[in-house]
């Protein structure tokens, strides 16, 4: 599973975060890793350099093998509350996924 990041001109997306990410994301969807390509995470802060609440976004997308891609959408405070968020409704979304396939080979 490969994980692309990407971040808006005001979240500073150096290699330390990315890869303290990318672990989170990796522990997180572990489960899922033989069948998911690619995730894409898009982080961006809503407001700009303003300040305000639950203004950090993190948009993060599967690649599913043979599935259309899927994506979750998570605001909080903090980087690492939004993608803590996305990968956990991310999990539930494949979890979804995932158990309506084996209903269905059956």
């Amino acid at each position: 599973m490969k994980i692309q990041f990407n971040t808006d001109k005001t979240i500073e997306g150096d290699e330390r975060n990315e890869l303290y990410f990318n672990s989170l994301i990796e522990s997180g969807l572990k489960h899922y890793d033989s069948n998911l390509s690619r995730i894409e995470v898009h982080l961006s802060d809503q407001n700009g350099t303003k300040e305000g609440p639950n203004d950090i976004q993190c948009i993060m997308e599967a690649r599913i093998e043979g599935k259309q891609p899927i994506a979750v959408t998570s605001q909080a405070n903090s980087i690492e509350m939004a993608v803590t968020g996305a990968i956990s409704k991310l999990e539930n979304s494949l979890k979804t996924i995932f158990g309506r396939m084996k209903d269905h080979q059956k």
